[in-house]
C-alpha cells in the first residue's frame, strides 16, 4: 500500500508542505503521498484516520497545535514543556491498534534558524509577539540559547506584556523581537504587528515566523532601522527534515 502523510490545519492556502514533501517524495523515488487535511474543527481528525487507512504520519498546524493534544495516547517530553504539537508518529499498539505520538518540531528549527544570528553580548532579552502554540515553542528555544524572553499580547495577560508597553527603553534592552502571529501573512501582507519601529537599530534581530510574503512589512520596516531580519522559512524547511526523522525512526 502507497504510504501516506499529510497535515491538518485551517486554512491550509499558505502550507508549503504538501509541495515540498511531493517533491522530496518524486526525487527520492520514495512511494508516498502528502495530502492537506483542512479541518475546522480538530475532532474530524478521527474521520481522517478512519478513511485514510494508509496514512503514516501527520504535520500539524494553527489552530490545532494545542487542542489536538487530548485526541493524542502520549506525547514526547518536548510537548510536556511547551504544550503544543506539530508532529504525529503513528505506531501500532497491541491488535494492530493505531497509537498515536505527539512531537514539537518547531523548537529545534528554531534554535537551528536563529542560532547563527544571535550575538551573546548584545543579544539576552527577547520580545515574543503572539501566545499562541508556536510562540511557546520559541519562548523554550530562546531559553535554550540562554535568552530571557517577554511575551506581548493584544490583550493585557498576566504572564506578558501588550504592545501600548514597548517603549523606546524597552528595545534599548530587548533587541531581539519574534513575530508568531499570522500578522502580515498573505493575503494580508499589508499589516503588521504594532511595535514603535522608529526605535530599533542595527543590533536588533527581527524574526518572521511568516515565509508568505517572503519580505512581510514587520521584516521591511526592521530593515529600513538597519535591523537584521529572518523569515520562517528555513524554520520551516528545518521541520519538515525533523518531521521525516520522527516517522521514520
Amino acid at each position: 500500500m502507497r504510504r501516506m502523510y499529510g497535515l491538518i490545519g485551517y486554512p491550509l492556502g499558505h502550507s508549503f508542505s504538501k509541495d515540498y514533501f511531493n517533491r522530496k517524495f518524486e526525487s527520492e523515488g520514495i512511494d508516498a503521498e502528502y495530502v492537506n487535511f483542512e479541518i475546522e474543527d480538530v475532532h474530524e481528525l478521527k474521520y481522517i484516520l478512519r478513511e485514510n487507512p494508509a496514512l503514516c504520519g501527520l504535520n500539524v498546524t494553527l489552530p490545532h497545535k494545542v487542542n489536538v493534544i487530548p485526541l493524542l495516547n502520549s506525547v514526547s517530553e518536548n510537548v510536556g514543556n511547551i504544550g503544543a504539537v506539530n508532529v504525529i508518529k503513528f505506531k501500532k499498539g497491541a491488535f494492530g491498534k493505531l497509537y498515536l505520538e505527539g512531537h514539537n518540531s518547531d523548537i529545534t528549527g528554531f534554535k537551528q534558524s536563529i542560532e547563527p544570528l544571535l550575538d551573546k553580548q548584545k543579544h539576552q532579552y527577547a520580545l515574543i509577539l503572539g501566545t499562541g502554540g508556536a510562540s511557546k515553542a520559541i519562548f523554550h528555544g530562546l531559553k535554550q540559547l540562554g535568552l530571557y524572553s517577554t511575551f506581548v499580547s493584544r490583550t493585557p495577560k498576566d504572564f506578558c506584556i501588550t504592545y501600548d508597553d514597548i517603549t523606546e527603553k524597552t528595545l534599548e534592552n530587548y533587541k531581539v523581537i519574534v513575530n508568531t502571529t499570522p500578522v502580515g501573512m498573505y493575503p494580508k501582507s499589508d499589516t503588521c504587528p504594532d511595535i514603535p519601529y522608529e526605535y530599533l537599530t542595527q543590533e536588533h534581530i527581527l524574526y518572521d515566523l511568516i515565509y508568505n510574503p517572503d519580505e512581510t512589512l514587520f521584516m521591511r520596516k526592521g530593515k529600513e532601522r538597519g535591523a537584521v531580519v529572518k523569515n520562517g522559512l528555513e524554520m520551516l524547511l528545518l521541520q519538515a527534515f525533523i518531521s521525516w526523522e520522527i516517522w521514520n525512526s
